[in-house]
């Protein structure tokens, strides 16, 4: 029976997927096989020696130490495109919130409640909170992935003009843009031209303040600011500074903190990106598949610090996590081939520092290979899967 543990209340459409006569399913429990989690914190936890991967039920992973699981063998996957409808939603509603006051009309339509003639009242100061129309605008994007070119098709159809910039695009999320969305090389052109400007990448000690004063100071005047990615992206203090100079008219973020809050021109929401009940159901059962499918096949897809490998065994799978060096693929074959075991496929793929191998064999695979391999320079964590 393999033990899953969930750090946080996980959709019960993704946790009925795992076969309760070979899973249990718990709040709490001692050594898991594997762990689902949403936001809660786990830096400070020590990992049992049971733990085999850890699901994200969302993209990022900030919250999972996940090069040092990459060191003990644990697989951490995250669950990217799950809740990019639902971001998007909110990045097109952001663009709008930008332009128009809506927020701001909205609070001194409610502050005028129990005051004589309200309606009247609320009628004639519409004009205090006229805004532009976002159609014909140019929104840049930074980043174009699962949520970044759902956001940019869905722009295109509300008349914006897109451009785009992603050094690191798939063939893939390519083929599923608009036509019209144009692509440019250098991130310079996104700040130079955009009347918007949409930010959706990852948070690393790289990207830390990808947009700064330096990067603002490109900008058209009056550009309008959305941050619903990481807070990390955006330096808040610029940000502010920029407004108040009235060189950037409005920044939407879902990243609070005590730099902002408050700001006249700068609306702060609540990190709403998945909060809606079909993103939750998508990130949960997809997480739920990642696992199963590691769990019973050895099989990885949506690793964040292994690769992703895949194999239809014949035989007995023996799945083993090693750091990438040269040697080591030839001295986990020869531990196999030479207690007589037959290889009848081999997959290794490679990640930065570590690597994955999956052999598939002939016959039982005894404890004592098993040992061998364990024993190789750079090895990991070595399973066999029947």
């Amino acid at each position: 029976m393999y033990k899953i543990q969930t750090l946080n209340k996980i959709s019960s459409i993704g946790t009925d997927i795992f076969d309760k006569s070979k899973y249990s399913i718990a709040d709490e429990c001692a050594n898991p096989d594997a762990i689902m989690v949403r936001s809660a914190k786990m830096h400070d936890m020590a990992f049992g020696d049971n733990l085999l991967a850890i699901a994200r039920a969302g993209a990022g992973v900030n919250n999972i130490p996940v090069e040092r699981c990459a060191q003990e063998g644990i697989c951490v996957f995250n669950t990217p495109g799950a809740n990019s409808n639902a971001v998007k939603e909110l990045a097109i509603c952001a663009l709008l919130l930008s332009s128009r006051k809506i927020t701001e009309a909205a609070a001194w339509a409610a502050s005028l409640k129990g005051t004589p003639d309200a309606p009247k009242t609320v009628e004639g100061g519409k004009s205090k909170f006229a805004g532009p129309e976002i159609a014909g605008k140019t929104l840049g994007i930074i980043g174009l992935g699962a949520i970044g070119g759902k956001i940019a098709n869905a722009a295109e159809a509300l008349g914006m003009q897109v451009i785009g910039y992603d050094p690191y695009i798939s063939i893939g999320a390519a083929l599923h843009l608009e036509p019209s969305v144009k692509i440019v090389s250098d991130i310079n052109d996104i700040y130079k031209n955009s009347d918007y400007i949409s930010i959706h990448m990852p948070y690393t000690p790289q990207t830390k303040n990808t947009i700064d004063a330096e990067q603002i100071a490109m900008m058209k005047d009056g550009v309008r600011l959305i941050n619903l990615a990481r807070g990390e992206l955006i330096n808040s203090e610029a940000v502010v500074k920029a407004i108040a100079d009235g060189k950037i008219a409005k920044y939407v973020t879902d990243f609070a903190d005590d730099v902002v809050l408050g700001v006249d021109d700068v609306i702060v929401l609540p990190h709403l990106g998945a909060s809606t009940p079909e993103s939750e159901d998508n990130c949960a059962v997809l997480a739920a598949q990642e696992l199963i499918d590691y769990i019973e096949n050895g099989n990885i897809k949506n690793s964040v610090n292994l690769p992703n490998a895949s194999m239809n065994a014949v035989g007995t799978k023996i799945c083993v996590i090693h750091k990438n060096v040269p040697t080591t693929i030839a001295s986990i074959t020869s531990a196999v081939g030479n207690e007589g075991i037959n290889i009848e496929n081999m997959v290794n793929a490679s990640k930065k520092d570590f690597a994955y191998t999956m052999l598939d064999v002939t016959g039982d695979v005894p404890p004592t290979v098993e040992g061998k391999i364990n024993a190789v320079d750079g090895v990991i964590k070595v399973r066999v899967i029947k």
